[in-house]
C-alpha cells in the first residue's frame, strides 16, 4: 500500500532542512503530507529518512547461501546487487549498496577473519561481540552514539528497545556505542513442551502438570507401545547431540528443575552467578541420566544431529519434544508419514508444580560497525529506518518488501524486525477470534490467517497450514507465550554486556567443558562428576569471569531488563 508516490530529489535546501527538523514526531505517528509548492520533495520528512544528493555508496561483505540462490532464481530481473531493496534504498535514501565480496558458509567466515585481522574492511561490516571489540581495540571503527541518537527514527528506536537496552549495552565499549545491533528476539527463544496427543489419548494419559508427570508420560511412551504396532520401537523424550538445540534440546526440561545452564542469574545475595554450575543443574542432569539408563532416550542420541532426530520424529519413534514456537514446522514431517499424528504445545512445567521461570538467553550477538574513515556513518541507521518503515511502518508494503510470500526481506543487507512481532500477530488474531472483527489485522497477521484458514478448510494443500495453526491458533504456542508474559514467567538473561576480557580468552574452553560434562553424565558417568566440573569451571577462569560480570553489573546500577 503505497501511500506516497513521489520521485525523490532535494530542492530548496533551506526550506527542506526546516521541514526535516520539525517533522520528526516523537510519538512515532506518520506526519502530515508536505505542503504543496515543494516540487519532487522527498517522500519522508524525518532526518533519518532524508536523501543524499548526490547519492553515496555504502559497501558491505555478505554471506550467501543456497536458500538465497533459490530465492533469486524465483525473482526474475533481480540479483543480489540489483533488487527491490537496493533500488528502494537508492531511490529514497540516495544510498547505493555495494558488496566488496560474498562467500558461502565456512568460506565466508574464513575470509571475514582475514579481513578483520588485516583491516581491509568494507564501509559497514557485520561482526560478533568479540570481533567488535577487536576492531575497536585496533582503532578501525568509529563511535555511533550521536549518529544513532540523531538519525534513528522513532520507529527504529522503539523497535530496537522493545526488549530493553541490552542490545546497546552489548555494543557499548568504554561508554561509546561502537555498533548498531543487528536485533534478534529473546522472547522467541521461549520453550514449550510439544507432545503427541494421539499417543496421550491412546494410553489414557493427561497433559503434564509437573515434571513427575513428564517423566511418567515419557515412560509410557517408551514402554506402552503408543503406536500399537506391537514393537518396542518408541522413546519418550527427543534429544540431539547438541544439548542446547532450540528444538529437541534440554533447556526447557532443565528449567523444570529451576536450572538455567545458559544464563547468568541472580543468586541469593543479589549478585550474578552462572547457571550452568548451580545445584539445580545437577538435579536436572540426574533426571536425564535416569531417562537414558531406563531406555527412554534413544541410545544413539549423542551422535544424532537435529536433522537425524527430525527423521526419527517423522518415523513415529518419539513423542515428547521441548522446543521453540516454530517446532510445529519441525514436527510436521510426522504427519506426512502418518496423517493421524497430532502434536500439541503445552507450557513447560516444574518439579514443584509451581509456575516455572522460562529462560530467555540474550539472542543479539551481531552488530554493524562502521569503518573509521567512512564519511557517512549515519547511512547504516538510515537503512535500518527504511527497512523497518517499509515492513512495519505507516507506509509499509508488506507484500512487496517482506513476503510475496517469498522471503524477499532477506535481499536487504540489514533486516531489523520487532522482537515481539510474532506475539503481536497472535494477539491480533486472538482479538479477531474473540470479536469477529478482522479490520485490525495487520499485514503479517493477515498472511498467517490465510495459512490457518487453508488448513481449517481442508482439501488440496490444506496440510501446509497445520504448523501455522499449531503455533498461532487459539491453543497454539503463542497462546502459551502470551500467558508466560502475563504471568511474569519470562526469565531474561541478566548479563547483556559485551564479552569480558576473560570470556574472550576462556569461554570456548569453559563451554566445551560444560557440554562434555553434561553429555557424559547423561550417558552414565557418576553424578558427582558435576561437582568436580563446577570446581574445574571456576578454576579455569570461571571465577574471574564471574568477578568481571559482577563488576559490569554493579556499574550498570544492578538494574534488570
Amino acid at each position: 500500500m503505497d501511500k506516497v508516490k513521489a520521485s525523490v530529489r532535494l530542492v530548496m535546501a533551506s526550506a527542506i532542512s526546516v521541514l526535516l527538523l520539525s517533522a520528526c514526531r516523537q510519538d512515532g505517528a506518520w506526519p502530515e503530507p508536505l505542503p504543496e509548492g515543494i516540487p519532487e520533495a522527498a517522500p519522508y520528512r524525518e532526518l533519518g529518512l532524508s536523501r543524499y544528493n548526490p547519492p553515496v555508496e555504502l559497501s558491505f561483505v555478505r554471506e550467501t547461501s543456497d536458500d538465497l540462490d533459490s530465492l533469486l532464481d524465483q525473482l526474475p530481473g533481480e540479483s543480489l546487487t540489483d533488487n527491490r531493496w537496493s533500488r528502494l534504498y537508492e531511490r529514497v535514501l540516495g544510498i547505493r549498496i555495494k558488496y566488496d565480496w560474498t562467500a558461502k558458509g565456512s568460506l565466508f567466515y574464513q575470509k571475514l577473519g582475514v579481513a578483520l585481522a588485516s583491516g581491509d574492511i568494507p564501509d559497514v561490516v557485520r561482526v560478533d561481540a568479540q570481533q567488535l571489540r577487536q576492531l575497536y581495540n585496533a582503532g578501525r571503527i568509529q563511535p555511533l552514539t550521536d549518529v544513532y541518537e540523531q538519525y534513528a527514527t522513532p520507529l527504529t528506536k522503539k523497535t530496537l528497545s522493545e526488549e530493553g537496552d541490552g542490545q546497546f549495552e552489548a555494543a557499548t565499549l568504554d561508554g561509546k556505542l561502537m555498533g548498531i545491533p543487528d536485533p534478534s528476539s529473546s522472547i522467541e527463544g521461549a520453550k514449550f513442551l510439544w507432545i503427541r496427543t494421539d499417543w496421550l489419548r491412546e494410553l489414557g494419559l493427561q497433559p503434564p502438570r509437573t515434571m513427575d508427570d513428564v517423566l511418567a508420560i515419557s515412560k509410557a511412551f517408551t514402554d506402552g507401545d503408543p503406536d500399537r504396532d506391537g514393537k518396542n520401537d518408541t522413546y519418550g523424550l527427543a534429544l540431539t547431540s547438541y544439548l542446547f538445540d532450540p528444538v529437541a534440546g534440554v533447556s526447557g526440561f532443565m528449567a523444570g528443575y529451576g536450572a538455567y545452564p545458559n544464563l547468568w542469574v541472580k543468586d541469593a545475595s543479589g549478585k550474578l552467578a552462572f547457571g550452568g554450575i548451580q545445584p539445580e543443574a545437577k538435579e536436572a542432569l540426574k533426571a536425564l541420566q535416569h531417562l537414558y539408563r531406563t531406555g527412554q532416550l534413544d541410545s544413539e542420541f549423542g551422535i544424532k544431529d537435529g536433522l537425524k532426530v527430525r527423521e526419527d520424529v517423522a518415523a513415529g519413534r518419539l513423542g515428547i519434544v521441548y522446543g521453540e514456537q516454530w517446532s510445529s514446522f519441525w514436527l510436521q514431517g510426522s504427519r506426512e508419514r502418518n496423517p493421524d499424528a497430532q502434536w500439541q504445545a503445552y507450557p513447560i512445567v516444574s518439579a514443584t508444580g509451581e509456575l516455572p521461570r522460562v529462560p530467555l538467553p540474550f539472542n543479539t550477538g551481531h552488530f554493524f560497525a562502521v569503518r573509521k574513515d567512512y564519511e557517512h556513518p549515519e547511512a547504516i541507521v538510515k537503512l535500518f529506518n527504511l527497512h523497518l518503515e517499509k515492513n512495519w511502518g505507516a507506509t509499509a508494503e508488506y507484500d512487496k518488501y517482506y513476503s510475496t510470500p517469498l522471503a524477499v526481506w532477506t535481499l536487504s543487507p540489514v533486516t531489523p524486525f520487532p522482537a515481539k512481532k510474532n506475539l503481536e500477530a497472535y494477539r491480533q488474531l486472538e482479538e479477531m477470534r474473540r470479536t469477529g472483527d478482522s479490520s485490525r489485522l495487520k499485514d503479517e497477521a493477515k498472511a498467517i490467517r490465510r495459512n490457518i484458514e487453508t488448513y481449517e478448510a481442508g482439501g488440496a494443500g490444506a496440510e501446509t497450514g497445520w504448523g501455522w495453526e499449531r503455533t498461532y491458533g487459539q491453543d497454539g504456542a503463542f497462546a502459551i507465550l502470551d500467558r508466560y508474559e502475563s504471568n511474569g514467567q519470562l526469565l531474561y538473561e541478566s548479563f547483556v554486556g559485551g564479552p569480558t576480557l576473560t570470556m574472550i580468552e576462556k569461554k570456548t574452553i569453559l563451554d566445551n567443558l560444560l557440554n562434555d560434562t553434561y553429555m557424559n553424565i547423561i550417558l552414565g558417568r557418576p553424578i558427582d562428576e558435576f561437582d568436580r566440573f563446577a570446581d574445574e569451571w571456576r578454576r579455569l577462569g570461571g571465577d574471574r569471569i564471574t568477578a568481571e560480570v559482577n563488576q559490569w553489573y554493579a556499574a550498570r546500577g544492578s538494574t534488570t531488563r
